[in-house]
This record gives C-alpha cells, sequence and structure tokens, in this order.
C-alpha cells in the first residue's frame, strides 16, 4: 500500500524519509522550514486517499491557493502588480531574486488589503513568506535563491482568482509574436513551468512535464492563433497533461454550492461541493468525499457509471426542465470558447483626449484659456505689448463668459420659439433663470435686449 501511494508521487512513509525530501527540494534552511510547514499541513488534509489523480492535485493546489490568500486575488490584480513593479519591462528569461520576488508579493498583498474590509484582512507577511518559498522550492530546484519572469508570471496568473478564459489570454500574450501566432519554443517553456505546479504538490509522477506534453496540445499546423490556443486547453476533455487546470478553476466556484439531499456514503443530510449521481441505482447520490475516497453502502459499487453536478434543483424544477426540453422550449446552451480577434488588437491612442501633462498655469491663469481666447487683452499677457492689470483682466474674462452664456441662451430660445404654443412659456422660463443666474441691473437690460435682438 505505502509503495502505491508513493507511485502517485505524494510523500508518504516514514517522518525521517519525509524530511528527506523536503530537504532535497528546498536547499536553504529558511526555505525548507517554510516549505515544510505548508506542505505537512496539506499532508494533515488527507488529499493522498482520492483516487483519481486529477482532483488530487487540483485539491492540493487549492489548498495552496487557500492557504496563501491568492483565492481572494483577481487576475487583473496580478498584471497590474506585475506592472507596478516593471516585470512587463523585462525580459521573460530574466531572473529575479528572492528580495525583488518578495517585493513583488508583498505588493499584492498590500493592494489586497486595501479593499479588503477590516474584519477580512489578510497576514500579509506570513502570506508573503509561505507563497515566496513555495515558489522558490517549485521553480529553483538548484538553490541559488533566483526565479525567472516568465515562470513567476506563470504560476501567480494561474495560482490567483478569476475565469480561466482571461489567464489563458494573458499567457497567450506572454508566448506569442507580434502578428498574433503562437512562439512553439516559448509554449514548451509555458508547460514546463505551469506542470511545475503539481510537482511542487509531489503530483510530478501524474503530471510532470515530458517531451509528449506538447504534441499532445497540438497537431502540426504551423501558425497557432489565440482562438486554436483557447480551444485547445479548454476542450472537454483536454489535453492528458492538463485535464487538472479546469478542475482547479471549477473549485472555487463549487465549493460553496449547497445540496440539500442525503449522501449515501456518509449518510449526512445535506453537504457543500460536487454532487455525484449513480446512473444504475435509483436516486442513489454521494458527496464529493466519500466518491474521491471511493465509499459506498448497499449494492453500489465504484465500476458503476456517475453522474457530475454542480448545482442543485429541486424536483420541481427538475420536471419543469423536462418538459420544456420535450416541447423544444429549452435554449441550448453555449458552451462554446468565446472567440477573439486572431490578430493583436492595436492600442488606443489617448493623446488626444486625455493630455499627458497639466496644463501650464501662468499668472494665475490657465494657458489654454488665454491662447484660445482670441481677445487683444488676454493675448497681451504673453505678448507683453499692451500689460494690462488684473482687475481688466478679470472683467474682461468674465464679459467674454456672460456674452458666451447670452449666446447659447438666445440660441436655444430662439430654436424652441419654432413651436408657437411653447413660446410664451418658454420665454418666462428663460427669464426667470437669467434673474436668478446674473444678479445686477445692468446684466439684466444686457441679457433683455440680447435675447430680443435674438428672437
Amino acid at each position: 500500500m505505502a509503495s502505491q501511494r508513493a507511485n502517485r508521487g505524494y510523500v508518504v512513509g516514514s517522518p525521517e524519509d519525509e524530511i528527506k525530501i523536503l530537504e532535497d527540494m528546498s536547499p536553504t534552511s529558511k526555505v525548507q522550514h517554510h516549505n515544510k510547514q505548508i506542505l505537512t499541513e496539506m499532508r494533515t488534509q488527507n488529499f493522498d486517499v482520492i483516487r483519481f489523480a486529477t482532483y488530487r492535485t487540483a485539491c492540493k493546489l487549492r489548498f495552496i491557493q487557500k492557504k496563501t490568500s491568492l483565492s481572494v486575488v483577481d487576475i487583473w490584480n496580478i498584471i497590474e502588480a506585475f506592472r507596478e513593479n516593471g516585470l512587463n519591462t523585462l525580459e521573460p528569461e530574466s531572473e529575479l531574486n528572492s528580495s525583488r520576488v518578495e517585493s513583488v508579493l508583498n505588493s499584492i498583498y498590500v493592494h489586497l488589503n486595501k479593499r479588503l474590509p477590516l474584519s477580512q484582512q489578510v497576514d500579509s507577511h506570513q502570506c508573503v513568506q509561505m507563497l515566496l518559498n513555495w515558489l522558490v522550492g517549485a521553480f529553483d530546484s538548484v538553490g541559488r535563491g533566483k526565479i525567472k519572469v516568465f515562470s513567476l508570471k506563470v504560476a501567480l496568473s494561474h495560482m490567483c482568482a478569476g475565469k480561466l478564459v482571461d489567464k489563458l489570454r494573458y499567457v497567450f500574450t506572454q508566448i506569442s509574436d507580434s502578428s498574433g501566432c503562437l512562439i512553439r519554443s516559448r509554449f514548451i517553456d509555458y508547460l514546463k513551468d505551469l506542470l511545475a505546479l503539481p510537482t511542487a504538490v509531489f503530483e510530478g509522477p501524474s503530471f510532470g512535464y515530458n517531451d509528449t506534453a506538447c504534441r499532445s496540445c497540438f497537431d502540426n499546423r504551423t501558425q497557432i492563433n489565440v482562438n486554436d490556443f483557447l480551444n485547445a486547453l479548454m476542450a472537454d476533455p483536454g489535453p492528458q497533461c492538463l485535464m487538472w487546470l479546469p478542475i482547479l478553476n471549477k473549485m472555487a466556484h463549487v465549493e460553496n454550492v449547497f445540496h440539500p439531499v442525503q449522501c449515501e456514503g456518509c449518510h449526512r443530510e445535506s453537504f457543500m461541493g460536487f454532487r455525484y449521481k449513480c446512473q444504475r441505482c435509483y436516486n442513489y447520490q454521494l458527496c464529493q468525499d466519500c466518491f474521491w475516497r471511493g465509499r459506498t453502502s448497499g449494492n453500489h459499487g465504484n465500476d458503476h457509471e456517475m453522474k457530475e453536478y454542480t448545482t442543485y434543483k429541486s424536483p420541481a424544477k427538475q420536471i419543469g426542465h423536462a418538459l420544456k426540453k420535450s416541447l423544444k422550449c429549452v435554449p441550448k446552451s453555449n458552451a462554446h470558447v468565446p472567440q477573439f480577434p486572431n490578430t493583436p488588437e492595436k492600442k488606443l491612442d489617448l493623446s488626444y483626449i486625455i493630455p499627458p501633462t497639466p496644463v501650464p498655469v501662468r499668472n494665475g491663469y490657465h494657458e489654454s484659456s488665454i491662447v484660445t481666447s482670441q481677445s487683444p487683452d488676454v493675448l497681451s499677457i504673453d505678448s507683453g505689448n499692451s500689460p494690462q492689470s488684473p482687475s481688466k483682466l478679470t472683467e474682461s474674462l468674465n464679459s467674454m463668459c456672460i456674452d458666451d452664456e447670452h449666446r447659447l441662451i438666445a440660441r436655444y430660445a430662439a430654436r424652441l420659439a419654432a413651436d408657437t404654443k411653447d413660446a410664451v412659456s418658454t420665454i418666462m422660463m428663460l427669464t426667470f433663470i437669467s434673474l436668478t443666474k446674473f444678479g445686477s441691473r445692468d446684466s439684466n437690460s444686457t441679457f433683455n435686449q440680447d435675447f430680443i435682438r435674438h428672437l
């Protein structure tokens, strides 16, 4: 039995053997201590008894996600952290030392605590140390204390929260050329780094990298665009080496689903997570713990075909759905992968929308308003031919603003006056606005004259 468990790649055996394996994975004493701590806690969850390698691997990586609080960090926050720390300007093969990686991780958790309420704050220091040493143990087998930029991007982008399609789209931008075609050598590097994650939780024998991994994802096509990439990696079933990946992302959505039915294995009246229903035994249902670990009862056997459910529908809803389906009133579910442009989208030029620098201010007045005013008094500020006092300049600017407002109101009133029925009410409304908006009698008389002239 011990040999069978060892073949699964998980640490099973005497404590001395476990410590020896952990020492081999983590050369430095600090990394060894923290890495051993998180892996020992993972071992106490009894994931090794799960029969299926895909679910076993996904459960272990999900444990790492939640233990390091990456389960509450979105993929877009991870990308923003990469940009904030300048990783988008570095070459993929560039190496980061432990202090630089720690700085990147620290910025992720600092911004996370800013978004979370006080009651849900995470221990950023503990999360940074655990995640840092787990990453070093996964990608630094030599023990130099350095991680490649590309390896860090692959690990964090897949271990964080978010939709799988968003994660894969980001990864494709890192492994494609300027024309939007996949670079084979970069894809091989991606697979090596991605499959290092199962190896870091002792699932290397099941999902470690080998030469056939790349060929199992794509055929001999010369050009692979983003849609081909998404269709291949998100297919059901997908490549054999990546079958754990969609399950890992699905667990985040299913682990809080409530099923108010009794499990026939452990006899719980209700349970959370995945639900499995036998296709041979009548109304025989199991929770995920019993199905994954092979616990059965009665005449049910582990060789029976089971159907997986990620949601729960009451019997009444099931009958209604069956009737709609028989009457062909149920729309077909769109389970296809969304399509994206084959070529990279061009970046928007916002130079004409958002000014790159603040507008300069001279003598207390904005330069843009000075240049565009077309007034000799105002232009004299820059020319110096006719210097004006601040009081005169203020009066000039105010009079220009009032004249512009008068013209706009008069033009709007003339347009409304085309309808004779509303002409009187329009004049009364605009007169009231003028009386409330402009204070002095001189301003009111000027407005009325201009208003009547335009009418």
